[in-house]
């Protein structure tokens, strides 16, 4: 069930710009919110309450954008 990444970083001189970079790429892969999901177990029940929650929420920004346009 893990995934394996494979995420790359071209390190020069700059060691703190090559560490934002490798920051950025791991957060736009999701590795830390799996695993997270991995280490804290979730009941099914929470899951679909939670996936429910972020879809109203993202139905009324939605809503909301659409209104101010």
């Amino acid at each position: 069930m893990s995934k394996a990444y494979n995420i790359e970083i071209n390190v020069t001189g700059n060691i703190e710009k090559s560490l934002k970079q490798l920051k950025k790429k791991i957060e736009r892969e999701g590795v830390i919110r799996d695993m997270k999901r991995q280490v804290y177990y979730e009941p099914p029940t929470q899951k679909k309450r939670k996936r429910l929650l972020r879809a109203i929420k993202n139905n009324i920004i939605k809503n909301m954008e659409s209104e101010s346009l």
